[in-house]
Order: C-alpha cells, then sequence, then structure tokens
C-alpha cells in the first residue's frame, strides 16, 4: 500500500515537471523558429497544462483500464469548474469576456452532451474507436477556428513567457519533458490502479478524484495566481480551454487507443459533468455584468465537497 502511495506521489511530481519542461522547450524552440507568440500561446503552452491528463489517459487506455481513463477527464472538468472556479472567485469575482460567454462555454455545454450521446449510441455503453477519431475532428476545428480568431485580433490571450533557449537546450528540454510525462504517467497509472486493487475501490473513483485533481493542480495554480494579480478572467478562460481540450483532444485519443467502456455509474458522472457545465454558463447572467460572484464560487465549492462525498460513501 505504501509504496503504491510513492508510486502516485511520484508520478505527480515527475508528471508536472516534465510537462513544463516540454512546454519551455516547446515555446523556446518555436520562438526560434520565428512562430509567433499569439500561436505558440494557443498551441504549445495550451497543450502543455493538458499534457499530464494526456498522457495518464494514453498509457491507461494502452494497458485496458478504460474506467480511469472516463474518470479522468470526467473528474477533471468537474473540479476545474467547481473546484478551480469557486476557489478562484472566492478571492476576486471573475469577470468574463463576452466570446468566452457566447462561445468557449456554450462549446463546452455542448461537449459534455456529445458525450452522453456517444455514451448511449450504438453500441451502447461503448465510446467506439470511430467516436473518438469523430471526437479529434472537432478538436482540430475548435484549434483552427482559435488560431484564426486570435491572428484577425478578434481574441485576446495571456502574455507568454517566452525563455530565450539555444536549440540544443530546447530540444534537450523536450527531450527530458517527454521522457518525465511517460515515466511519470507510467508510475501514476500503475500506481493508482494497484491502490485500488489493494484497497477494494473501483478505477472509476480513482479516476474522479485523486488522478483527476492531481493532473488539474497545474490550471489551480495558475487561475490562483491570475487572481491574484487581479486577472481573474485568465482562469475562466483556462479553465473552459481545459474542459474542451478534455474532451475533444483526450478522450477523443483514448477512445482512438482502445473503446471506452461506459458503466451505469459513469452516466451519472456524465450528467453531473453536463450540469456543472449549464450551471456555470447560468451563473455568468445571475449577478452584475457577466461574472462569477464570490456566493456563486462558495456554491461550486460545496456542490464539489458534497459531490466527493457522495463519491466516498457510496
Amino acid at each position: 500500500m505504501l509504496l503504491n502511495i510513492i508510486y502516485l506521489l511520484a508520478g505527480f511530481i515527475i508528471l508536472v515537471y516534465g510537462a513544463n519542461l516540454l512546454v519551455d522547450g516547446g515555446a523556446a524552440l518555436a520562438h526560434r523558429l520565428k512562430v509567433p507568440n499569439i500561436v505558440i500561446g494557443l498551441t504549445v503552452v495550451a497543450f502543455g497544462t493538458s499534457t499530464p491528463e494526456l498522457v495518464v489517459n494514453i498509457i491507461s487506455s494502452i494497458e485496458g483500464s478504460s474506467a480511469l481513463a472516463l474518470g479522468n477527464v470526467l473528474g477533471s472538468n468537474i473540479f476545474n469548474i467547481m473546484a478551480i472556479l469557486g476557489v478562484t472567485a472566492l478571492f476576486v469575482p471573475i469577470g468574463i469576456k463576452r466570446s468566452t460567454t457566447w462561445i468557449e462555454i456554450p462549446l463546452a455545454v455542448l461537449a459534455a452532451v456529445l458525450i452522453l450521446i456517444l455514451a448511449n449510441g450504438e453500441p451502447a455503453g461503448i465510446i467506439t474507436r470511430a467516436e473518438g477519431f469523430c471526437l479529434l475532428c472537432f478538436f482540430a476545428v475548435f484549434i483552427a477556428y482559435t488560431l484564426f480568431i486570435a491572428q484577425r485580433g478578434g481574441q485576446e490571450t495571456e502574455e507568454v513567457n517566452i525563455k530565450p533557449y539555444s536549440l540544443k537546450k530546447s530540444a534537450l528540454f523536450i527531450l527530458l519533458g517527454l521522457a518525465g510525462l511517460v515515466g511519470g504517467g507510467r508510475l501514476l497509472v500503475d500506481g493508482a490502479v494497484s491502490l485500488a486493487q489493494m484497497a477494494g475501490i473501483s478505477e472509476r473513483i480513482i479516476g474522479l478524484t485523486i488522478i483527476s485533481i492531481g493532473t488539474s493542480l497545474p490550471e489551480l495554480a495558475t487561475s490562483l495566481i491570475a487572481a491574484r494579480k487581479k486577472n481573474a478572467d485568465i482562469a475562466i478562460g483556462n479553465v473552459v480551454g481545459s474542459n474542451i481540450f478534455n474532451t475533444f483532444l483526450i478522450l477523443g485519443a483514448s477512445a482512438g487507443i482502445s473503446p471506452l467502456k461506459v458503466t451505469t455509474d459513469s452516466v451519472t458522472d456524465l450528467w453531473v459533468n453536463i450540469g456543472v457545465s449549464v450551471l456555470l454558463f447560468i451563473f455568468v447572467f445571475t449577478g452584475k455584468g457577466r461574472q462569477i460572484n464570490r456566493w456563486e464560487g462558495a456554491l461550486f465549492l460545496t456542490l464539489y465537497i458534497t459531490y466527493l462525498t457522495l463519491l466516498i460513501v457510496s
């Protein structure tokens, strides 16, 4: 038991550190190759924050742990909205841009609904490889649209901090980052599966709680830093963007590798995912202006604690 917990902790640390190295090296290399900063921010950096979830899900799918893979995506989406936005809104109300209100948040809601539709299609209870590739196509369209809008100046982006590494150092960081992601992801998945088996806990619960929370910690840190700097609007952009990445890219890649089984219990999680996404959209309009207020943040946190409690008790 203790060894599995050590594997989990070591996996988390190596995974996050590897993702940071990959982002730093990739951003520096892209800058050396004259790629515009706005493109780097919307691709290299955005991908970097989702690589922990992606690597964990790829390894889980290869090893046949579909419950862990699905639980990680759904748990991450739920944690992002209820916990990250909840905590951030307690620090400072979160202002929401028009494009986020009418494009990104509705797209996140549609993505959540789409998972439920796919899970109840033919064959029922399975997200097939073909459906996985379909999700990846949606992701490609989303990235193309985002880049198009950004390059036309229709979307503001967070300032990208690019370190002036040499080509050799950039390449080294990329390789070390990839190695860290693979090694950390392997430790994390193996530790989680073994811990679930020894403790008699389902892989679904492990994915919805320990794994999803751990892989979402970078987004939590980014959002809290943004709130402290009075840039809380960045937080909701990170959260909604991460949820879209999780659904289209990570779930799509997972199903593309190996079809994902959706159990009856997982259907409940799908509805929770839809519910919190819809609630986020509603909260945008319940206060003055387009923002998430402190009381709404407190409600999000209360709902998340209740959800976790019900998971553990059940």
